[in-house]
């Protein structure tokens, strides 16, 4: 027997890994917006992966996958009228390589409250020429040094970061600082020490929902942290 969602789409009651299907898409909330755009809400169905969305056949500017347990942003398909891209509320620690590719007019993407860790792992985000405000409140990413600024430096085309408008002095300082030559902070991986996973394993132990459970073990499993590294030149 089939039951309806949050999100207003049908789920069945065996058990069943949750997906996107045609189905999903066709029983899934279909509007028009306040900005005057069609959008899909296909939010709150516990999807773990990003799959089958050429069945929206590219009829929609915004897509709400908000609250699911997406883990990688990746695995869409050619969607040129695609403009805005909701995914607060998931476990997402990667970003494809060829998102640019798949939505090559993608303005807005909101990843509040994700898993996201290392700056570099947003670098594929510079492809995407078009995007231009960009979310990762509540992202452990954010609390990296010079996270702002690394940002601004590598993806120039964003206008408005984290609800904030990127000023031309922002843009002044993060040239100097990631300029080659003089003062120059580096971005690099590192691999989790001891006392870091035992810190995430505690938290596991002791997060009270399912979700903040789900959040850490991405963190764990992807095994590497971002220091930052000052280099001076002469």
């Amino acid at each position: 027997r089939a039951r309806r969602s949050r999100g207003g789409a049908e789920h069945t009651a065996c058990g069943r890994m949750p997906r996107i299907t045609p189905e999903l898409v066709a029983n899934s909330a279909q509007f028009t917006n306040p900005l005057k755009e069609r959008e899909i809400k296909l939010r709150a169905n516990k999807i773990p992966a990003v799959e089958s969305l050429g069945a929206t056949q590219d009829q929609f500017d915004t897509i709400d996958l908000s609250d699911n347990e997406i883990r990688k942003l990746e695995n869409f398909p050619l969607l040129k009228r695609l403009g805005t891209l909701l995914l607060s509320n998931n476990l997402i620690f990667r970003v494809s390589e060829d998102l640019a590719e798949s939505l090559p007019k993608l303005h807005t993407l909101q990843l509040t409250n994700n898993s996201l860790l290392n700056l570099n792992d947003l670098l594929p985000l510079a492809a995407v020429k078009s995007l231009k405000r960009l979310v990762l409140l509540q992202n452990n990413v954010t609390k990296q040094p010079n996270y702002r600024l690394f940002l601004v430096k590598h993806l120039p085309q964003v206008e408005v970061l984290d609800w904030k408008r990127v000023k031309p002095k922002e843009r002044e300082e993060a040239e100097a600082l990631f300029k080659s030559g003089g003062m120059q902070q580096k971005a690099v991986k590192k691999k989790l020490t001891e006392e870091e996973k035992e810190k995430i394993k505690e938290a596991i132990a002791g997060a009270k929902t399912l979700e903040e459970v789900n959040r850490l073990e991405a963190q764990l499993k992807s095994g590497d942290g971002l220091a930052s590294e000052d280099a001076m030149t002469d």
